[in-house]
């Protein structure tokens, strides 16, 4: 009995310590002589009201296809943010009935319940409700849940240390709250931040979650449990803990009778309270939880690869991580469903997803001269976690790999040697059976090259060079044109990350440049020949852009995945994007694109490809093959669509890749080329993307470089 009486008077004595604390906790701002302590003090009062009032939550991103149809969800809380007509008068009946019976009474602090406390803890030895107020409580989560939520652990256990500081800060703040905000709006706010387990935060997301409901639905016992869970929503999870939940939501159910939410009939009310705690906890056996991330949405496995490029692009552009996770933004990206399934579907049919070893990408861009839309990014690869399952969580088709195009570099020496009036697209060139260059060397000893094959004719224009990719002429014109323009050739159209951002090896570049040169310059430095046969690191996605450069008249922009950010006010946030610049001059795009467009016609690479898909269009094309066969290529374009597919080793062994059908076969003399898998991996996917399109003709060229 003394244990007791002596617990309960220490008890007394702490709870009128909090309540001169908090008395002080009145005065302490307005207090003349407490100095700079006491000025910075109340700064952070106002402060923190202040922004209580404007009800700045951190809330779920939503990433939107160019449909504005949701494909991808961000969140470090899951809320749904609601007004006070929006909550149930269930709900808020039921969390004053257990938290705070005198809410509508008080001015933010209850100075009869911290009494009434006292007087209770001192004849009877423990505590009741009434210490902490529902604005307090507020308080105490806004700090934990909304500055603190960086580091919620640390954040609640600050918020709730037992310190005189604490207690006073978080009672004037709360003193102050009640003269900005309505009772209503202060219970909303309250129920719109409280956490309730399993990623939720707020009623909106709860009711959603666990009843499949909103929140202006909510039964009592609905209700009554997450008045019961909230703050502690661990230890009364209803799916770990269902007994424990239900007990502490029948407690809810009687103090809700008890505060007059049944009525003031005293059997009525008995009796509606007994039917309520007759009720099953009724959460649903799937709890509904928004999925998060570019792996859980719906579409995830087909949508992750532009959703995590979209990730990479917008946090270059000045859009935070932090804003992304708790900004409440609306990302409205260029992502079309109908290109994206096509070239995902594609990219399968040619390279099974659980091929061993044999990575399938696709990337679409659309022309512009002033945006380049990507519009797909696919992989025969599901995006995800889960290796066993084929699954990658790389951006594959954006990124750069460690494989090469093969002769798709040659568009950039064909390029080089237009500007630099060494040819035309009509006239000859010269293409020896073997060449051995004077320019470049093999290590020590001269670099001799040959053609993939007898069937080539000693001259040829660059037109039939470009379609029919022999290797000794490309060489010549690359020595006539100047390695290093062709290499720069490359960067102005497109290949800026491929050329400036990785080294030869296809490693992200350091900033303290530890891993370089770059790739562009090591090129440079070697005196490499070999760059126009394309052997190294190379991005679909910037191949795909070459392409839409040289359709657009030459101009290049980055290729982006985005439309437009908005806030969560609705207001558009201005991005760090690179302005578009012209690669080089229209006409010569414009040549270029024709010399480029017999690549499909009888005699070219890509010729059996396009047959068999019912190809009818005019087409900027280009296949590549690695000397190795590790790797092919295709690039194509129309004036509506560009696009690029790589297929490649992507196992930890690089082999050669055969056909028939497309596996790893180790060191085999002949492997796939771009003709025989990327090429129709195009077609196929980009017949499905243009349909109901216009015919539209190439630009025409122009006599300057023909």
């Amino acid at each position: 009995m003394f244990a007791a009486r002596a617990s309960g008077l220490v008890k007394l004595v702490g709870l009128c310590l909090t309540a001169g604390v908090l008395l002080a906790a009145m005065m302490f701002p307005v207090v003349g002589g407490l100095g700079l302590a006491s000025n910075r003090a109340a700064d952070t009062v106002d402060k923190t009201s202040g922004d209580m009032a404007k009800g700045e939550l951190p809330l779920v991103t939503t990433i939107q296809d160019m449909n504005g149809a949701p494909i991808a969800y961000l969140y470090d809380q899951y809320r749904i943010p609601l007004e006070p007509n929006q909550i149930a008068d269930t709900m808020k009946a039921a969390i004053i009935a257990i938290e705070d019976k005198r809410f509508f009474d008080h001015k933010g602090v209850d100075w009869q319940g911290i009494m009434r406390a006292a007087a209770k803890a001192g004849v009877e030895g423990e505590t009741s409700q009434g210490a902490s107020t529902l604005t307090q409580q507020y308080v105490k989560n806004y700090k934990a849940f909304v500055l603190g939520a960086d580091d919620e652990a640390a954040a609640w256990e600050k918020a709730t240390e037992a310190t005189l500081g604490r207690k006073m800060t978080e009672a004037r703040i709360a003193l102050q709250l009640e003269q900005q905000m309505s009772k209503d709006e202060i219970l909303a706010g309250y129920l719109n931040i409280v956490p309730l387990g399993n990623q939720t935060y707020g009623v909106g997301a709860a009711a959603k979650a666990y009843f499949g409901t909103t929140a202006d639905k909510l039964t009592v016992p609905q209700a009554a449990l997450l008045a019961a869970i909230a703050n502690r929503p661990s230890s009364l999870n209803p799916g770990a803990n269902p007994e424990k939940a239900l007990e502490r939501r029948n407690l809810v159910i009687d103090r809700m009778r008890d505060n007059g939410a049944f009525g003031t009939d005293a059997e009525e009310a008995k009796k509606k309270a007994e039917e309520y705690k007759a009720a099953p906890l009724g959460v649903v056996e799937d709890l509904q939880i928004l999925p998060k991330g570019c792996v859980g949405a719906g579409d995830g496995p087909v949508y992750g690869f532009f959703c995590e490029y979209l990730l990479q692009y917008l946090q270059k552009s000045g859009i935070t991580k932090k804003q992304l996770q708790r900004g409440g933004l609306t990302i409205q990206t260029t992502m079309d469903p109908k290109a994206t399934k096509a070239a995902k579907e594609s990219a399968e049919q040619q390279v099974p997803k659980m091929t061993n070893g044999v990575a399938n990408a696709m990337s679409v861009v659309q022309p512009g001269t002033d945006k380049h839309r990507v519009r797909a990014l696919v992989a025969n690869r599901d995006f995800g976690n889960d290796a066993a399952k084929g699954q990658t969580a790389r951006p594959i088709p954006a990124e750069v790999t460690p494989f090469g195009a093969g002769s798709i570099a040659k568009v950039f020496t064909a390029a080089a040697a237009l500007e630099k009036g060494v040819t035309g697209i009509d006239k000859t060139i010269d293409v020896p059976k073997l060449y051995t260059s004077k320019v470049y060397k093999d290590g020590s000893k001269p670099y001799t090259v040959k053609n993939a094959g007898d069937g080539y004719k000693d001259k040829m224009t660059l037109t039939e060079a470009l379609a029919t990719s022999p290797n000794t002429g490309f060489v010549i014109l690359e020595e006539k044109a100047g390695l290093n323009n062709v290499v720069d050739m490359s960067y102005r159209l497109g290949m800026r990350e491929t050329m400036q951002g990785v080294n030869i090896q296809g490693e992200q570049l350091k900033p303290d440049g530890s891993n370089g040169p770059s790739q562009g310059e090591q090129f440079k430095q070697d005196n490499s020949g070999s760059f126009t046969l394309g052997p190294g690191a190379t991005s679909i996605l910037e191949l795909s852009n070459v392409a839409a450069t040289l359709m657009s008249g030459g101009k290049w922009c980055p290729p982006t995945p985005v439309e437009k950010v908005l806030d969560r006010n609705g207001k558009e946030i201005p991005l760090k994007e690179a302005p578009c610049d012209q690669a080089v001059n229209t006409e010569l795009a414009n040549t270029l694109v024709q010399g480029l467009s017999r690549d499909i016609a009888a005699g070219g690479t890509a010729a059996q490809a396009a047959s068999s898909s019912g190809w009818n269009r005019p087409t900027l094309g280009k296949t590549g093959t690695t000397e190795n066969h590790w790797s092919v290529a295709f690039m194509g374009a129309t004036p509506q669509y560009a696009g690029a597919v790589m297929t490649y080793t992507d196992g930890n062994q690089p082999q050669v890749i055969c056909p028939n059908p497309i596996r790893l076969c180790g060191n085999a003399a002949t492997g796939v080329y771009g003709g025989m898998v990327a090429a129709p991996t195009w077609f196929n996917a980009m017949k499905v993307i243009h349909e109901g399109l216009p015919v539209a003709p190439l630009p025409p060229a122009s006599n300057k470089y023909k």
